[in-house]
């Protein structure tokens, strides 16, 4: 194991460098609002890798995910002409999958979406519904990285063993071996909380436009993928290959439409909170009523202006005493479903830019925001 973590450490240098290229922003009187520019859209498997098969062999993973990213990529770009859409594979080729990873880091992407298909073995049927995955430690007290769905994690990084030398290139990396994925928890997510973020706008997306609406959650795995991306990213399994009523979907083109316009419409989501606003040309999703502030748990919104830093967004209550949060009170604002964490709050701009190094060098998707108006606004 011992060459592979010397590769760990150089891919934590390249993600640091990779961190540090300015983000595409847009003015804004004296200030520059970030926007998300470029998105990458991962069909999962492909050529000689099939993926998961239906049970009748008729139906391939790789052609139902290359279809679906297909036409995601298609909405994007009708909605977003300004946005730059690639795709990891647009045919039914081989893509390694180390080079998803490094397509979406050399494209500068501010979003990354891998789409797959579920499956289990044996002759059980009952297994269905989408999940969504990120990279990072369980959030589940007991729960280990890499024994919550290792057969699934198992499953989808095992491509790597179609790959021409394999055993040199991942140095020693074994996906059918536990011990192997170990390695995984040395590697915090920097945009651990905007992965979180937009995979609960995929999940509440699907419960309630998707053709598949059984959820089995968001969870975070050590998918190889996610591991090697420098930008928020996802791994959603849109629905299992052995059911019935999930293979139905998936098989008619009315339901795979359908899963690519519930990914659509939490990407919409996601941008507009992502850039500030939801752009006119976008077909802007209905807004949800706010939740109740428990003031327990959520301070109010200043009346004036105020300055911090942003370190969180999720759709969860955090404990405000979290570790996360390095000893700072965290101001709570509510955004729809979700919450966003903003410490070190002032309302000097300049004494916010002094602490920001700090925090930003442990949390490294934490910036600066103004909050004004019970809003956030990133301020570059």
């Amino acid at each position: 194991m011992k060459p592979f973590f010397h590769q760990l450490t150089l891919v934590v240098v390249s993600s640091a460098l990779l961190l540090a290229i300015p983000v595409p922003a847009r003015a804004q009187g004296d200030q520059a609002v970030l926007q998300l520019r470029t998105v990458v859209i991962d069909a999962g498997h492909g050529g000689k890798d099939a993926g998961c098969v239906s049970r009748d062999k008729k139906t391939y993973e790789k052609t139902v995910t290359l279809d679906i990213a297909r036409r995601l990529e298609q909405k994007i770009k009708a909605a977003y002409p300004d946005v730059h859409v690639k795709m990891t594979r647009s045919s039914d080729k081989f893509v390694e999958l180390e080079n998803r990873a490094v397509i979406a880091n050399k494209a500068g992407a501010n979003l990354f979406i891998s789409i797959h298909v579920n499956s289990i073995g044996g002759k059980s049927t009952a297994a269905r519904g989408f999940s969504v995955h990120v990279l990072g430690q369980s959030a589940k007290k007991g729960n280990d990285l890499y024994s919550k769905n290792l057969d699934l994690v198992k499953r989808e990084n095992s491509v790597i063993m179609l790959e021409d030398d394999y055993k040199t290139k991942y140095q020693g990396f074994d996906p059918s071996d536990p011990q192997s994925y170990i390695i995984f928890s040395l590697m915090q997510n920097a945009h651990l909380s905007q992965s979180l973020t937009f995979a609960e706008d995929v999940a509440d997306a699907f419960k309630k436009t998707g053709p598949i609406k059984h959820s089995r959650g968001v969870s975070q795995d050590p998918f190889w993928v996610l591991w090697r991306t420098a930008m928020p990213s996802v791994l959603i399994e849109v629905g299992f290959m052995s059911n019935p009523e999930d293979l139905a979907v998936m098989r008619s083109e009315k339901g795979r439409d359908g899963i690519a316009e519930g990914i659509f419409q939490a990407f919409c989501t996601f941008k507009g909170r992502y850039d500030g606003s939801v752009p006119s040309s976008a077909p802007a999703p209905a807004p949800d009523p706010a939740p109740a502030v428990d003031v327990k748990e959520e301070a109010p919104a200043p009346d004036g202006i105020l300055y911090g830093v942003q370190v969180l967004a999720i759709g969860k209550a955090m404990n405000p005493k979290d570790p996360y949060f390095l000893g700072y009170e965290p101001l709570v604002i509510p955004a729809g479903k979700v919450k966003k964490y903003v410490i070190g709050t002032s309302e000097s701009l300049e004494e916010v830019k002094k602490i920001f190094p700090k925090i930003h060098q442990k949390i490294k998707d934490s910036y600066i925001v103004k909050i004004q108006d019970g809003a956030t606004t990133p301020v570059r």
